[in-house]
């Protein structure tokens, strides 16, 4: 989950890769998952289809005990919201999903109103404000 990433898990990102256009989504979900890379596509084993992944910087250092290296993937599921508007996460988001919109390399990123599914105010939306969740 999100939640379960910390900013030091993240100290050696690069740069991330999109492979699809994630302005047109309202949230991603994102993992730390163990690859055998620093760079590179990862494999994706998961049901649904990955938006992206981190690389990481040369100075980032495999684990001892399994050699890997701890990137992020975001990815998406076939029930979320972008395949399945009126579906299960219409008026909510998985506990691993973000705004991509808040995400940087070695920045978690964080749930906002529009990820969550809800539509800022009238007023709010004037002013330009948007609220952190």
């Amino acid at each position: 989950m999100s939640s379960l990433i910390s900013e030091d898990d993240l100290k050696y990102e690069a740069e991330f890769v999109w492979l699809e256009d994630v302005t047109l989504l309202d949230y991603v979900r994102q993992s730390l998952d163990r690859l055998p890379t620093r760079v590179g596509k990862p494999a994706y084993r998961r049901d649904g289809r990955m938006v992206g992944y981190a690389t990481l910087s040369p100075d980032a250092r495999a684990s001892r005990a399994s050699g890997t290296f701890r990137r992020r993937v975001f990815w998406l599921l076939p029930h979320d919201r972008d395949t399945d508007p009126e579906g299960l996460y219409a008026c909510s988001a998985p506990a691993e999903a973000v705004d991509p919109e808040t995400l940087a390399p070695r920045t978690k990123g964080r749930k906002t109103e529009r990820s969550e599914g809800g539509p800022p105010s009238s007023a709010m939306q004037e002013l330009g404000i948007t609220l952190p969740l």
